[in-house]
């Protein structure tokens, strides 16, 4: 058991801190954080890692520290899912979508591909309530991460002196 705990220490997590703590400030490990968590409640399952990732290079962030926070953040899409179509109806005045499986199995059942729309619909609706919360929630969880990583003794400057 020790010689797999050592492993795994020696593979994942001595690369995993040696790439949180190369010339990150708090500042940006505190903004790559807050888009990894609420990128990971985005409504749209199987694409919030690429999303994740791809949003962490064009922002150049620190891509482990995005990704890694969406994973740990994964549950909240499962949480808010439903909350963000219920809101997503209301703001758009679409129809609310019903969630039972008997629902959505009866309605595969009288037609499939009218069923794949009509949720494809209720989805876009879901990521515009995402995309008014997302800011906000960026906003908010980046000021908190930044007071939780003010104490920790990370470089306070974007690129440290030369020696």
């Amino acid at each position: 058991m020790e010689r797999v705990r050592e492993a795994l220490r020696r593979r994942v997590v001595e690369p995993v801190k040696q790439q949180l703590w190369q010339g990150v400030t708090p500042a940006k490990l505190a903004f790559s954080l807050a888009l990894g968590v609420v990128i990971s409640a985005m409504p749209v399952l199987g694409i919030t890692t690429l999303f994740a990732l791809a949003a962490s290079f064009v922002l150049r962030l620190n891509h482990v520290a995005v990704v890694a926070a969406n994973y740990l953040a994964y549950p909240l899409q499962i949480l808010l899912f439903i909350p963000f179509f219920q809101a997503g109806a209301w703001i758009t005045g679409g129809p609310p979508v019903p969630f039972s499986i008997e629902q959505i199995r009866g309605e595969f059942a009288v037609g499939f591909w009218q069923t794949v729309v009509r949720y494809g619909e209720a989805n876009a609706r879901a990521m515009v309530a995402w995309l008014i919360v997302a800011p906000l929630a960026t906003w908010l969880l980046r000021a908190l991460f930044l007071k939780l990583l003010a104490r920790l003794p990370l470089p306070r400057a974007e690129h440290p002196p030369a020696p």
